[in-house]
């Protein structure tokens, strides 16, 4: 009658041991985990650490390089071939090391470009100052050109009139934009104008005499068809505009005060 107790207290004893065991290896599973999760985090950090390290190391590279380019290379029409020979002279080379073939040979181009920008930018504003105009020719400004000391230089003669060409288009383009704001700062034309001219030419006269004296009519004396050409284009705008909106059709609804 004895045995009873004692096989009950010993299952009790038996499973106490059993969930006792358990408990410990969970816990040793979450101490597992932890670490598992610790270690991680920590390699993630490194790796972070290690990027971070790397990207100071090619910001300071790029810095040094495009600093020997500042000081070596002021010849837009240096290759990359000729300039890295000279680049590779100076000791500072060294400190780009960092930077592969493609990386300095990029930088190269950026800073060319650079340098190149100033040189046309230079050249322009002495054109401006001599007073170059759309129809002034190539072999006088040439020859103004060469007698001036502080004139950019140039490759090739035909490299710098490829410069003075472009100036001019751009001059000319900037001309005939001018043009169209003067139509339109000009109150005397309308969207009936366009009516008024196709009945006489005495419209069309009148509408000269308002505009002529303005430098940005005079501008374009050299191609007057074109000049005309803009005129008439601005005058069809307005005829198929219509009549502008009355003053009040553009302001807000205004609620009536009550």
């Amino acid at each position: 009658m004895q045995d009873a107790p004692e096989n009950s207290e010993t299952e009790e004893s038996t499973k106490e041991s059993e969930a006792a065991k358990q408990r410990a290896a969970r816990a040793q599973a979450s101490i597992k985990e932890r670490e598992r999760q610790v270690q991680r985090a920590l390699a993630t950090s490194l790796r972070d650490r290690d990027k971070e390290r790397e990207y100071h190391k090619r910001d300071e590279a790029v810095q040094h390089f495009n600093a020997l380019l500042a000081d070596l290379v002021r010849n837009p029409d240096l290759t990359w071939r000729e300039a890295k020979k000279q680049l590779k002279k100076d000791h500072r080379y060294s400190l780009a090391e960092e930077l592969s073939k493609d990386d300095k040979e990029r930088l190269f181009s950026q800073h060319i470009s650079v340098v190149s920008n100033k040189r046309r930018d230079k050249l322009r504003a002495m054109l401006t100052e001599l007073g170059v105009d759309s129809t002034a020719q190539w072999k006088e400004v040439k020859t103004q050109l060469q007698e001036n000391p502080a004139a950019p230089t140039y490759k090739s003669a035909a490299q710098m009139e490829r410069e003075f060409r472009d100036y001019q288009r751009d001059k000319q383009s900037n001309a005939k934009t001018a043009l169209r704001q003067l139509l339109l700062e000009t109150r005397a034309i309308t969207h009936r104008t366009l009516a008024a001219v196709r009945d006489g030419p005495q419209a069309l006269t009148a509408l000269h005499d308002t505009i002529k004296h303005d430098a940005r009519y005079t501008a374009l004396d050299h191609i007057p068809e074109e000049r005309q050409t803009i005129i008439m284009s601005y005058l069809e705008e307005l005829d198929k505009k219509g009549p502008p909106p009355p003053p009040t059709a553009t302001e807000p609804t205004r609620r009536t005060k009550q």
